[in-house]
């Protein structure tokens, strides 16, 4: 680690440090006028403007965005700095109380962007910290932040697995492994608001869980109670087994994954063993959809994975959702509530809500919105860079 500041400099064109001084943490390719030498994916640089005056320090990498902003300071990126960094979002988790929380040992610690991280992610699972790098430059650090990380922990986690095999830009060319950076507890049981799953960070999406859709899976159950359950996009389960817990009559979980359905029926039955109410199926969505009997349910969730990772593919996201929501409105029972959701970054909450309002008009039928869901406040929104808002949702009732 370079310990006295002498950085290489990147200088920009003249008039594109603006967005920099409104804090926006990412420096795009194009702004980029010169370099005063050849740069390492994944070092760490100052941005300067066209006449040398320091804006930014950042990891550098190649693609389109070309530096991810750690600091608007002149500082030295050490222990000290990572520390720093890591005991703010601690205290910020603290704050929102999900720190040392009986019912809940399941949260995420470091979310990237909202967190002045740009490319690092940290979700906890009990006494395991899953760790996830989306940069060369986080990668590159990984062994310094296990170890500031169970220092700012305080005992209260013991294993740090390092989850980042399929995150990493493949132009990197690295050729890495996941697994613990420190201990190695077997142990995979993490609870949530009282209910018991099991994270999959060997094998699973993201991080194991998707600790997103906390507070959403929290307010479906209080909307199950005498429903038939329809959970779309199950993956692990998660509405499954609240839905179960708010008194559901009948929960079917459907995956194109049998490695999904598989742990969906491990996670209820942790909680509902051998309840006959759940059922869960290994099928395309779409396909689903089409063969089931109308107004066979009437509480749908529609949790899709991401139907647009980058801006070329908007139009056939935005087509895909309107697609996915007609059919179920279409097929959802008079009086039904539809949970809708996209995790798509690209996709605007604006868009969402259009193409969703465009199934809806295409059913014919009399909808109203009983809730606009985003994503909790582990997963924190910086100000200065929307784009960090990633989940849309929205409850309807369908008449």
């Amino acid at each position: 680690m370079n310990m006295d500041c002498q950085y290489k400099r990147v200088y920009l064109k003249p008039g594109k440090e603006e967005s920099l001084k409104r804090f926006h943490p990412w420096v795009f390719s194009g702004a980029i006028h010169h370099v005063d030498e050849e740069l390492k994916e994944g070092e760490i640089v100052k941005v300067c403007t066209s006449d040398g005056q320091f804006v930014a320090l950042g990891h550098y990498q190649i693609g389109s965005i070309a530096i991810r902003v750690l600091s608007f300071c002149d500082e030295n990126v050490n222990a000290d700095f990572w520390q720093r960094k890591l005991s703010t979002a601690f205290e910020m988790r603290k704050c929102i109380g999900l720190v040392d929380n009986p019912c809940t040992n399941t949260y995420r610690l470091v979310h990237g962007e909202g967190d002045n991280l740009p490319g690092l992610v940290i979700d906890i699972y009990g006494k395991t910290a899953v760790m996830q790098a989306h940069s060369v430059g986080m990668h590159d650090s990984r062994f310094d932040l296990a170890e500031i990380l169970l220092r700012v922990m305080e005992g209260r986690v013991r294993n740090v697995y390092y989850k980042s095999e399929t995150t990493l830009p493949y132009k990197a060319e690295l050729s890495m492994e996941n697994g613990f950076l420190a201990g190695g507890s077997p142990d995979n049981v993490s609870v949530e608001n009282g209910l018991k799953f099991h994270v999959d960070w060997l094998k699973g999406q993201k991080t194991g869980f998707f600790v997103d859709q906390r507070e959403n899976r929290a307010l479906l159950e209080r909307y199950a109670k005498g429903r038939s359950v329809l959970n779309m996009f199950c993956y692990t389960g998660g509405f499954s087994f609240y839905a179960m817990r708010g008194g559901a009559t009948v929960v079917h979980s459907v995956d194109s994954s049998a490695k999904a359905v598989e742990l969906t029926n491990e996670n209820v039955n942790l909680n509902f063993p051998n309840d006959s109410r759940h059922v869960a199926y290994e099928e395309d969505a779409f396909k689903f959809l089409d063969r089931m009997n109308k107004n066979a349910y009437d509480l749908i969730i529609l949790d899709p994975p991401a139907f647009a990772k980058h801006k070329e593919a908007l139009r056939n996201a935005l087509q895909g959702y309107r697609r996915l929501n007609a059919k179920a409105f279409d097929k959802i029972k008079s009086g039904g509530i539809l949970f809708t959701f996209s995790c798509s970054q690209v996709v605007s909450k604006e868009q969402f809500r259009t193409t969703v309002f465009s199934a809806a008009a295409m059913s014919g039928r009399s909808v109203r919105i009983l809730h606009q869901l985003t994503q909790p406040a582990d997963h924190p929104v910086n100000i200065y860079h929307p784009e960090s808002e990633y989940l849309k949702g929205l409850v309807l009732y369908v008449e």
